[in-house]
């Protein structure tokens, strides 16, 4: 993608049509639906790239321009409220050198050398909301909307008992009270646990929860959800007594409006910078999600000599953390034992939000990561999202380690069967060797055979899969088909006759008839997706494609590995030895080959048809993924270059023909760029297919 200094007056014109349209979409999302499918770093590249070409070619600014507008329309199923004084949006900044040029122009604007005092205040991540009272009665309560016109949710505003309804005698005739409403992270961790038990959809994060709470048609839904509020603005107001925005603050106390306990007010740019270094080390602690800080010029005299651009104030700018990191601290480590056996340490975390997800638990991958970074438990630590949105600990911050933190001792038994745990010369990893007796390896497995790559049963999720296994009721793949004929029916008076699920708590008899439709779809399968979901170590989706493609027929492949054929599966191309050992390896432990075998009596395994489009681009090329994909999963990416007769690779090396680049692309991008390999983006990839 051109940089916008390097674009033409045509490129220009097209590329804002694509961004008014791209984040009208991303708006709609967000402000509309509460489901945002962009990260707020994506978000705000959108809008920087809007605004780096707006203002090389002023000429070309769209009237639908995404710098001329602050929210999406309102949905019609909610009343419309006209702001008297429109709900603006503020500027965004993201670093110290920005923030002090903020300060410079506004002395510049303002012709003065003086120091200025600042309200510096934390920017709550919830949804803004306007709250009018008149002769002292709260009467409406409507949302930002567009900035112009919102949405009216009275009903719901006054089911959040923070939010007082009488104000004290001697307030203004008409006050309209501005701020955010929120859900703690206490609340919002109730309310998740209370979906999962009701079988419901889960919400990403606090603030898409609160939103989708403040904006239900029934306000007793609102008000079983536990919304909170800070007040922080105002908007119409007759006869306003307050000359500052810390005086302001005191009124909204005595009248009873929560405030942030955190505002702060500054007298000069390291007070600035000290609130916000603060604010950033406080953030995991708090009970509520914040995604920056906003300062604004106290004096309200001073903000009207200010003013205002188009759509924001001249005196007040929002200073945004960065994106995809945070501080939080390692509540515990705990070994996880994967379906092959690999011990994996997890970091439990306080939670804390990173780039728009809530984030509890990251993994430490080994036991050498684990030595070579000095995890330990209570430390303080930067957490961030890695190029394929996985949480990751960045390092430890040593000067906040607790006294008496202990370095962490890793297991040499299996923590779950209490077999040993051995690890070979030539792997960071340590393994149980309990095979398929260790409880661990076998629900993990039957995870994996479910999961979407591979028999994709659903119904059959991992807490199903959790209890369904410790009741005896699943314990091998094989025993999934044959759940309906041992379901027993739903005759009430024959208890002992079957499993009767449709009489398990959250469960009844659609539900179950509807996991047993799921598994009878299931009956017949592809021969990769069958390979792949037996779990065979190393054998991954592109892999189980390569053995299908070789083979045709899923016998002569297990004929070939039962009789340890090894030299015939390291000829396809992309399979090494290690590979084709741990291929026969399985098949020669008794238990897998009884559990595939039986898996033959239910399961029709089809022959494998080649439908790779021979005349692609693509065809007989290798391709390599990193970075996260926008429109289509990684996935399902691999699955369509495979199709268009492609080898897919895990790592770029000089027999690599292109990389496949998405957002937050890592080390195989700057890889492929030292080799002079082909790099696409997404739009690239797909032209090609």
């Amino acid at each position: 993608m051109k940089d916008a200094t390097e674009l033409t007056y045509d490129e220009a014109k097209e590329e804002l049509e694509r961004l008014a349209r791209e984040i009208a979409l991303s708006d709609k999302a967000y402000y509309q639906n509460d489901d945002p499918y962009l990260s707020d770093a994506q978000y705000d590249a959108l809008k920087h790239r809007n605004l780096a070409i707006e203002q090389r070619f002023p000429e070309l600014i769209r009237p639908d321009s995404p710098s001329k507008r602050v929210g999406a329309t309102v949905m019609s199923v909610f009343g419309k409220v006209k702001h008297n004084f429109p709900m603006l949006s503020l500027r965004d900044v993201f670093s110290r050198e920005e923030v002090a040029d903020f300060v410079l122009g506004v002395k510049r604007f303002l012709n003065t050398s003086e120091q200025i005092e600042f309200m510096s205040e934390p920017k709550i991540d919830g949804l803004s909301f306007s709250a009018r009272y008149e002769h002292g009665r709260f009467v409406q309560g409507a949302t930002r909307g567009d900035g112009v016109v919102g949405e009216d949710i009275t009903e719901n505003l006054k089911t959040i008992r923070q939010l007082p309804l009488v104000l004290p005698y001697g307030v203004p005739e008409v006050l309209e009270v501005r701020g955010e409403v929120y859900m703690s992270k206490k609340d919002f961790f109730a309310l998740n646990e209370k979906c999962l038990q009701q079988r419901k959809k889960i919400f990403a994060n606090p603030r898409n929860a609160a939103a989708g709470s403040l904006r239900q048609l029934d306000p007793k839904i609102t008000a079983e959800r536990n919304l909170s509020i800070f007040a922080y603005t105002w908007g119409e107001v007759s006869n306003r007594p307050w000359h500052s925005q810390a005086e302001f603050f005191e009124y909204l106390r005595q009248w009873g409006f929560p405030t942030n306990p955190n505002n702060t007010l500054c007298h000069n740019e390291e007070d600035i910078a000290q609130s916000f270094a603060r604010l950033m080390e406080q953030r995991a602690a708090l009970d509520y999600d914040i995604d920056g800080m906003v300062y604004k010029v106290n004096s309200i005299e001073l903000q009207e000599r200010l003013g205002f651009l188009t759509r924001t104030p001249r005196w007040a700018i929002a200073h945004k953390f960065p994106a995809e990191q945070a501080l939080t601290t390692i509540k515990d480590i705990r070994i996880q034992v994967g379906r092959t056996g690999a011990l994996t340490p997890v970091a439990d975390l306080e939670p804390v939000n990173v780039g728009g997800v809530m984030v509890s638990h990251a993994t430490l991958h080994n036991e050498d990561e684990i030595k070579r970074k000095d995890f330990r438990i209570g430390d303080v630590v930067v957490v961030q999202r890695a190029g394929d949105v996985i949480p990751q600990l960045v390092e430890v911050v040593k000067e906040k380690r607790p006294k008496g933190a202990a370095e962490f001792v890793f297991p040499s038994v299996c923590p779950i069967c209490g077999a040993h745990a051995i690890r070979e010369e030539d792997e960071a990893v340590r393994r149980c060797t309990g095979g398929l007796s260790c409880p661990a390896q076998a629900k993990e497995r039957l995870k994996h055979f479910v999961s979407r790559d591979a028999f994709d049963i659903v119904g059959l999720g991992d807490k199903i899969i959790d209890e369904f296994f410790d009741e005896g009721i699943l314990r091998n793949p094989a025993d999934i088909f044959t759940l309906k004929e041992r379901n027993g029916g739903d005759d009430l008076f024959s208890a002992h006759d079957g499993l009767h699920l449709e009489r398990r708590e959250g469960w009844g008899k659609k539900s179950t008839d509807k996991l047993f439709a799921a598994i009878d779809a299931r009956r017949k399968i592809t021969l990769p997706r069958f390979i792949y979901a037996l779990g065979i170590r190393q054998t991954g989706i592109a892999t189980a494609r390569l053995i299908a493609k070789h083979y045709g027929r899923f016998e002569h492949f297990m004929s070939d590995m039962i009789n340890k054929e090894t030299l015939k599966v390291v000829t396809i191309d992309g399979i090494g030895a290690a590979m084709a050992l741990d291929m026969v390896e399985f098949f020669g432990e008794p238990h897998n080959l009884e559990i595939v075998r039986k898996l033959l009596e239910f399961v029709e395994v089809e022959e494998f048809v080649d439908t790779a489009k021979t005349d692609s681009q693509l065809a007989g090329k290798t391709v390599v993924f990193t970075g996260t994909l926008s429109k289509i999963t990684r996935n399902e990416a691999k699955a369509l270059a495979l199709a268009a007769g492609a080898k897919v690779a895990g790592s770029v090396s000089a027999k690599t023909d292109f990389v496949v680049v998405g957002s937050d692309a890592g080390s195989k991008a700057k890889t492929a760029q030292e080799l002079g390999i082909t790099i696409l983006s997404e739009d690239e990839f797909s032209a090609m297919l």
